[in-house]
């Protein structure tokens, strides 16, 4: 089975399915909870698929990282260190 269409799917609602969680292990537990309910029919071996890949997803776009950092104001800092 093609589980893309569903990671995808998954990734683009992930605004909404971790709105107050800012940490990795949060959103592991909120994604992995969502992909449960919604996907019940699926194999346990395809739900770790779905949840691996959306966090993958997730992690290439910065939503872990310095996704909350202004880009303004790190770059005033860099020119201040000069």
């Amino acid at each position: 089975m093609n589980l893309s269409p569903i990671i995808e799917e998954v990734a683009s609602q992930a605004d909404d399915l971790l709105t107050g969680r800012s940490d990795r292990t949060q959103a592991l537990k909120s994604i992995a909870d969502f992909v449960t309910q919604d996907y019940p029919k699926l194999r346990s071996s395809d739900h770790s698929i779905i949840v691996n890949g959306v966090m993958a997803i997730l992690e290439h776009e910065g939503v872990f990282g310095e996704r909350f950092v202004d880009s303004f104001d790190a770059d005033q800092n860099t020119e201040n260190n000069s």
